[in-house]
């Protein structure tokens, strides 16, 4: 969107958060609040953006990337301070209308950004407020308008006759602006005489005694309004987000028997026929496919899970699973993990950094590492890859149909051959041909008497 920027107001310290960071940087499902923000207005074309930041900037800085200009608010004297911080970049920019918004608002959508743009420019407002209406209105400001429906002004509520305080539409913090008229209001905006503070919503009342159009929109979304100053508040946000998530796919027909304990982020995409089991969480960039059972006790991030998987009490990290495999109870996947099509990982299995071939088993008690496996092996009770020397980390390989004996231990660099076997109990170190049996473990000697002789036990007689 050429004409249009937008100006996200990050500044706040966030001190009853009790956190070393910005506020906008607290998480709402598993999201910083300006990811919300930020994806808002990518979603709706607005490409120019400025954050205004302040305490413990830097993080925001280095967070937000090459992704928005940075203008800093050295001292925090209120929303009309932090919005003269962008006049700099405001005068070069060629955009004609600003949207200002909260970078600690996360529930801002595209429907109410657009909206609103539209309603500003057919009604050649100055300034339009977006507003939202609220069962329970304590403690925002009031939106007050005269019979046109043109907004007059914001009264906070501490300010607020009891007349003015029974109107339930509240102003929402986004605001847009033409340009021009935000511009000449910031440079004429005075601090309040009581607070010393610069007040965004005294900008309305600079711009009606121009004769400007001052104008309302009101949202469809209630949500638009909220925010978290604490981590109470914090919390009811992401209850909301996560009932809203939680509905959006039990509609699109993933089966939740159970919503007890379960986190599903707002980017994960869920395919129909699934079922999502209680205490399981989902977040990151995951893809499920349709027909798995995932949980419960089950926490998948950034991976893709095919059709049919079976996840049950697995910690699953960055990953990839294909068609019809199932893994746990209690392993755990590490990242950049695939496993093709019909792969078994039964319980207290670990799989890091490795490949595992169609149909192939890892029933249990096994450890693979920074390994290629074959299609249709199997991995006896308590075999491991050995793939760490101290200093470097080696791969194994294992090709089709091999077959690991119990307890084997595969030091790397190793490669074990096609239909290959090693007997159980064997320390690897050497290459097995395909079609072999690799026996590596001492003869076995018994030491008659020695028990008596020696005494090993305690308090043996």
């Amino acid at each position: 969107m050429s004409n249009a920027c937008a100006v996200i107001l990050a500044a706040g310290e966030g001190k009853r958060m009790k956190a070393a960071m910005p506020k906008a940087m607290t998480e709402v499902l598993f999201q910083p609040m300006i990811d919300w923000v930020l994806d808002a207005l990518d979603e709706s074309g607005i490409s120019e953006k400025l954050l205004i930041v302040g305490h413990y900037g830097e993080q925001l800085e280095e967070y937000v990337g090459g992704e928005c200009g940075i203008a800093w608010q050295k001292e925090r004297l209120g929303t009309g301070h932090a919005a003269m911080q962008a006049v700099p970049a405001l005068e070069k920019s060629s955009a004609d209308h600003v949207l200002i918004l909260n970078g600690d608002a996360p529930f801002v959508d595209t429907d109410t950004i657009l909206g609103a743009l539209k309603a500003h420019e057919e009604n050649g407002d100055a300034v339009t407020v977006v507003s939202a209406e609220l069962a329970d209105p304590t403690g925002y400001g009031r939106i007050l308008k005269n019979e046109s429906g043109e907004l007059q002004r914001i009264v906070e509520q501490k300010d607020g006759t009891p007349e003015e305080l029974a109107v339930c539409e509240v102003n929402s913090g986004v605001m847009w602006f033409r340009k021009k008229d935000l511009l000449s209001a910031l440079a004429r905006l005075a601090p309040s005489k009581v607070t010393g503070e610069y007040y965004l919503t005294d900008t309305i009342a600079l711009l009606k005694e121009d004769g400007k159009r001052t104008g309302v929109y009101t949202a469809a979304n209630s949500n638009v309004v909220l925010g978290a100053n604490d981590r109470l508040q914090l919390l009811e946000l992401n209850d909301i987000a996560r009932k809203e998530v939680l509905k959006k796919h039990l509609q699109n027909g993933v089966d939740i028997p159970c919503i007890d304990g379960i986190l599903i982020g707002k980017d994960v995409t869920i395919e129909p026929g699934t079922q999502i089991l209680p205490n399981t969480i989902l977040k990151g960039s995951t893809t499920v496919g349709k027909d798995c059972v995932l949980g419960p006790n089950t926490m998948v991030y950034d991976s893709t899970i095919g059709d049919g998987v079976l996840l049950n009490n697995v910690f699953f990290e960055d990953s990839v699973i294909e068609n019809g495999g199932n893994v746990g109870p209690f392993s755990h996947i590490r990242p950049n993990s695939h496993l093709s099509e019909n792969v078994h990982v039964g319980n207290f299995v670990e799989i890091k950094n490795s490949n595992i071939g169609n149909g192939t088993k890892v029933p249990h008690l096994t450890y693979v590492g920074d390994s290629d496996v074959g299609a249709g092996c199997n991995f006896g009770c308590g075999s491991l890859t050995v793939n760490y020397d101290g200093k470097v980390k080696h791969r194994t390989t294992i090709e089709d149909h091999a077959f690991i004996g119990c307890n084997t231990n595969l030091v790397a660099p190793v490669k074990v051959g096609a239909w290959a076997f090693t007997a159980a109990g064997s320390t690897i170190t050497e290459d097995v041909p395909e079609n072999s049996l690799a026996i590596a473990r001492s003869f076995q000697k018994n030491i008659e008497g020695w028990v008596t002789r020696k005494k090993p036990y305690k308090n043996m007689k």
